[in-house]
């Protein structure tokens, strides 16, 4: 296959080129547009310039022009910060002076309430309202000062009914339950014993005389109370006055006299638990003055304490701030006692606190004779360690005499004996 070639022909002409006409469109550094040095550049902080739409309002040329210089005048005006109610409402306090018409100055501000001062002196003098205790008129008072009042009483209400609710919430309570409640108030712990008296009580009052089962009841319990003899003259005197038929008679006649009995025992039983509360207090008052003393002198027998050891074994023993596995709180001895048995045991610890409570003297003995014992052996080794260091010091003493001994002196030959010697 054979390829066929194509000859062009070419032809080279001289031409002069004028290089200024043919970039004479071209851009240069005189073609760019800056800003002008009095226009500033805008940012995107820049306020954009208001637009004109004055055009689409109807009005006379007047009002235009006046419009015109409201907006002059709105654009000289700076920019003011905004005012919070608060300093609005504090603006509305102070008091400034202005002059009216006629000349007369005069101070304006927050103004007082009227109408108001007549109501509120009606309601306390009926009791309910109170008012305070300065010697302010109402007519002078302001919109505040009467926030306060009611704000004021309706606290105190409050309190009062908060005061009152317990009282008659007791008060509402039976009277078995409102002993109950006194008992415990006192401190009293035996709630069984005391719901049984009670029960027996109710009972001696449910007891009815037209009954002739109650009737022997009445009697017997009355002159069990008595003392009036046995169970079997008791029993003798109930048969007696029924065959009399004065078993009723007698029964009337000891009833009231039975109640009073049975509630003299439940008396008898809050005297008792008030008188153990008031034994309670003064042991407590006297259990901490006692420790008061023990300690004021910041020494324990003979043995001295820092204040804040003071502190501690002060506070410790009297306040009990800490619970107990009986439900109660306890002090710090109570505590740690309770600690290091059950919570984190420790039974070392626990029977060295037994021992120095148990026996003081001969626990503190042992302590002093294990440390004279400490001290006897610190002593005996102190001693051997000063008599090796002496004994070491010796030693080297005399090896350091015969090197010298030994040094000072010059090597010397021994001389031989002549036997051909003439004497």
């Amino acid at each position: 296959m054979k390829t066929q070639g194509k000859s062009v022909e070419t032809t080279v002409e001289q031409v002069d080129v004028n290089l200024d006409e043919l970039f004479s469109g071209a851009a240069t550094a005189d073609s760019i547009t800056v800003a002008d040095e009095d226009e500033k550049k805008p940012n995107i902080f820049a306020k954009k310039p208001e637009v004109d739409f004055s055009f689409t309002e109807d009005g006379s040329d007047d009002d235009s022009e006046e419009d015109d210089d409201s907006d002059d005048d709105a654009a000289k005006k700076p920019a003011g910060k905004k005012e919070d109610a608060a300093s609005f409402l504090d603006s509305l306090d102070e008091e400034e002076e202005e002059e009216d018409e006629d000349g007369k100055t005069s101070k304006r501000g927050r103004k007082p309430i009227e109408g108001i001062a007549d109501v509120v002196q009606k309601l306390i003098k009926e009791d309910k309202l109170v008012p305070f205790d300065d010697d302010k008129p109402f007519e002078e008072y302001t919109a505040k000062d009467w926030e306060e009042l009611i704000e004021a009483n309706l606290e105190e209400r409050a309190n009062q009914v908060r005061s009152e609710t317990p009282k008659q919430f007791f008060e509402s309570l039976p009277q078995e339950l409102q002993i109950a409640a006194r008992y415990v108030a006192n401190g009293g712990q035996d709630l069984k014993g005391l719901f049984a008296t009670l029960a027996q009580v109710e009972e001696a009052r449910e007891l009815d005389v037209t009954k002739e089962r109650d009737q022997e009841l009445i009697i017997r319990d009355y002159l069990s109370a008595t003392g009036y003899g046995s169970a079997e003259e008791i029993e003798e005197e109930i048969e007696l006055w029924k065959d009399l038929g004065k078993l009723e008679a007698q029964a009337m006649k000891f009833k009231p006299k039975l109640d009073k009995m049975q509630e003299e025992v439940v008396a008898r039983k809050l005297e008792e638990q008030e008188m153990r509360r008031k034994q309670q207090e003064q042991a407590s008052k006297q259990y901490m003055q006692n420790v008061y003393e023990t300690l004021k002198d910041g020494a324990l027998g003979d043995v001295k304490i820092d204040k804040k050891t003071q502190a501690l074994l002060y506070n410790g023993l009297v306040q009990p701030n800490y619970p107990s596995v009986s439900g109660k709180n306890t002090n710090l001895l109570g505590h740690l006692l309770e600690k290091y048995q059950f919570v984190e045991p420790n039974y070392t610890l626990i029977s060295e606190a037994l021992w120095l409570l148990s026996d003081p003297e001969g626990y503190k003995s042992k302590i002093m004779e294990k440390g004279s014992q400490k001290a006897v052996e610190a002593t005996v080794r102190k001693l051997k360690t000063e008599q090796a260091n002496r004994a070491s010091a010796s030693l080297g003493v005399e090896k350091a005499e015969e090197n010298s001994s030994r040094g000072s002196g010059k090597k010397k030959l021994t001389r031989t004996n002549n036997i051909f010697k003439r004497f």
